[in-house]
């Protein structure tokens, strides 16, 4: 079964973007091997303001396959994506049934809180980058329930000061 890894950066403040939805707060290490990052997936699962922040020009490049979950998408206007309009738990499980490497929870807040709901998050990748943005896009929106974490690693960059953290989510019975 393929795992689920919420992997984002966010400020030391809890926020995953600013008020207006920029991320050029977002420091990039010269230690962080992105090519080995990126190469750990070959799945994106985001919602749809982080799927149209990734077609302006600009916005991040998804190498591989790009599902996003969208109720106002049409999947005719994005024949180059998957777009999950509906049964978000039954979309989500026969993704994680299909062979392949680890899907990237990429982005969205919203998503996550969802995807955590319906226990379909493995891990929670957090780069917290030493910044505090006051306001903007939070890393988790209200939850209705608790979820516990389990640390499995940690790094500090030492250069930019970011820490990597990294959760692996416990299972609700």
């Amino acid at each position: 079964m393929r795992r689920i890894c919420y992997s984002v950066a966010m400020s030391l403040d809890g926020y995953i973007a600013g008020p207006n939805g920029e991320f050029d707060w977002i420091d990039t290490d010269p230690e962080v091997d992105f090519a080995a990052m990126f190469a750990r997936f070959d799945t994106f699962l985001m919602g749809r303001r982080t799927f149209e922040l990734t077609q302006t020009a600009g916005g991040p490049a998804m190498p591989g396959t790009v599902v996003v979950v969208s109720r106002t998408l049409r999947p005719d206007d994005y024949p180059e994506v998957t777009i999950v309009n509906d049964d978000l738990e039954g979309a989500v499980s026969r993704l994680r049934a299909k062979p392949g490497k680890d899907i990237w929870l990429f982005g969205g807040g919203m998503l996550f809180r969802s995807l955590l709901e319906i226990n379909q998050v493995d891990t929670v990748e957090v780069a917290v980058i030493p910044v505090l943005l006051g306001s903007g896009v939070p890393l988790l929106p209200t939850l209705s329930a608790r979820t516990t974490l389990r640390l499995v690693e940690s790094k500090v960059y030492k250069k930019t000061g970011t820490v990597l953290l990294e959760y692996a989510v416990k299972r609700k019975s």
